[in-house]
């Protein structure tokens, strides 16, 4: 099983992607890729946000995610080729595909350097490695409400993994490859303390805490919100944007 089995039902419903958002990632990666019609694999296509634009307009796309229940709720949203696997253990041939996707994936990713060698493998020659994430205000209430919840967590004495995981596969990836940086899409968002604590309920790593933690963490955190903020319903408008970084290979072969 997956962690991320428990979040696949509201997936999409809580960390949806406004509209026409996931076409401007599709436009912008296809730009980046050199091939008229370039094979994708979308490593931890999840339930489909970003890759059901890719579907919609018949690219060569093929999504692939570990969690069984999150590609049972992209398969319903539409047809599409989808591989049930692990990413450090990819299914498909050297020298496959034309780019390789990882959106949002490496929070819950143990085995990242397995995973980027296994990327680099199944990718041609001069191919394009694509990591992308949605950008918040490093200062805005998503950002104070998970710093906040962090801090909780460390008093009642809960273990946890640390480590940023996606910096460190950047700096990876920019000793051996090119790499360039998009801005594909931005939008104002407005966010509360109140849809925070909805959200991160169904967070894969919360989401495998044990229930009574999670009540206690998010009773403790909804009391400092209100606090902080006044009300869990007090709204604040953010600008976001969805990064790309693209990395052009030398050679398809990992290390």
């Amino acid at each position: 099983m997956s962690l991320y089995d428990a979040a696949a039902a509201t997936f999409t419903r809580d960390r949806a992607l406004p509209d026409a958002t996931a076409e401007a990632i599709r436009s912008a990666i296809l730009a980046a890729v050199d091939a008229t019609r370039p094979r994708l694999l979308d490593l931890g296509a999840g339930t489909g946000r970003v890759g059901r634009a890719f579907v919609a307009a018949g690219d060569d796309y093929v999504g692939m995610d570990l969690s069984l229940a999150m590609l049972h709720e992209f398969a319903q949203r539409g047809a599409a080729r989808l591989v049930q696997a692990d990413g450090a253990h990819l299914p498909f041939r050297d020298g496959t595909f034309d780019a390789v996707m990882l959106i949002q994936v490496f929070g819950g990713m143990r085995e990242w350097r397995r995973v980027l060698a296994e990327a680099r493998r199944v990718l041609r020659p001069a191919g394009a490695l694509v990591i992308g994430r949605t950008v918040a205000p490093p200062d805005g209430l998503d950002a104070r409400m998970r710093q906040r919840l962090t801090t909780i967590l460390d008093e009642m004495g809960v273990a946890r993994e640390g480590g940023n995981r996606r910096e460190e596969a950047v700096r990876f990836l920019e000793q051996s490859a090119s790499a360039s940086c998009i801005r594909a899409a931005a939008w104002e968002a407005d966010r509360t303390p109140r849809g925070f604590l909805e959200r991160h309920r169904t967070g894969a790593r919360f989401a495998a805490l044990p229930a009574p933690i999670k009540d206690a963490a998010l009773g403790k955190l909804a009391g400092w919100a209100s606090a902080a903020f006044g009300s869990l319903d007090h709204v604040l408008r953010e600008s976001h944007y969805f990064e790309l970084r693209v990395f052009k290979l030398q050679t398809n072969r990992g290390s």
